[in-house]
């Protein structure tokens, strides 16, 4: 994440984090015969931080693009209008 600034990609790599071990719980519930509830409620933690995640990514992204969009432009990654809506809706 080539345009975050610090404090964004501070956030979005413990968002990461969280999920990575958010994850590894679900996995140890469902390997060790975990209740339902238990699975169902941890996956749901898991796919929250992900999706806090992805959501930040994005509206980095768009932040950058309208803040300096000549700068967007010439950065390797640059993304259009419609592939920020796409990856937007790919969220939801």
């Amino acid at each position: 994440m080539r345009n975050a600034d610090p404090e964004t990609q501070r956030r979005i790599l413990n968002r990461l984090k969280r999920a990575r071990g958010q994850l590894d719980g679900v996995i140890a519930a469902v390997e060790n015969g975990g209740s339902c509830r238990d699975v169902v409620t941890q996956l749901a933690a898991v796919s929250t931080a992900l999706d806090r995640a992805g959501f930040t990514i994005v509206s980095n992204a768009m932040k950058y693009c309208i803040t300096d969009p000549e700068e967007t432009a010439k950065v390797e990654d640059g993304l259009t209008t419609e592939e920020l809506e796409k990856l937007f809706l790919a969220l939801s």
